[in-house]
């Protein structure tokens, strides 16, 4: 599959569409997931042109787990889930639905068990306080 310029993470990459941002480097942007799993799930995106983890360059990969690992410390910081699913999928057949590479860091809750995916879009308020809650760890 080749990339598409026009998916919707690509476009959050140059700013046509919005996205609750909590950090961003050179190499990486991490925003929320607008169809959140648990609060605070959120996504790692490198800002390079890959489809899955197949097509990555290494320096973005090796770029995307640190900000992934940076980003997961916040969350645990800030709402002390019970445990955190990092996990990341590779194509329709595995589940992939927005074919720019991305990982997804999930809280998970004691008194709230994972679930798959979500099917409600979250309020735009909530989502700007979770943002706000981890960039406050991240600065």
């Amino acid at each position: 599959m080749d990339y598409d310029d026009n998916n919707v993470f690509a476009k959050i990459l140059r700013e046509e569409m919005p996205s609750h941002r909590v950090y961003e480097d050179s190499y990486t942007l991490a925003f929320m997931d607008i169809m959140p799993v648990s609060k605070g799930h959120t996504l790692v995106i490198p800002k390079s042109k890959s489809v899955n983890i197949f097509d990555l360059d290494e320096e973005f990969l090796s770029a995307v787990i640190k900000t992934t690992k940076r980003v997961a410390d916040a969350i645990k910081k800030v709402f002390a889930p019970s445990g955190v699913i990092i996990t990341q999928l590779n194509g329709a057949k595995a589940g992939q639905t927005v074919f720019h590479y991305h990982m997804h860091i999930i809280p998970v809750y004691e008194k709230a068990p994972f679930q798959p995916h979500a099917n409600d879009v979250e309020d735009e308020a909530v989502l700007a306080s979770t943002a706000k809650e981890i960039k406050q760890i991240l600065v």
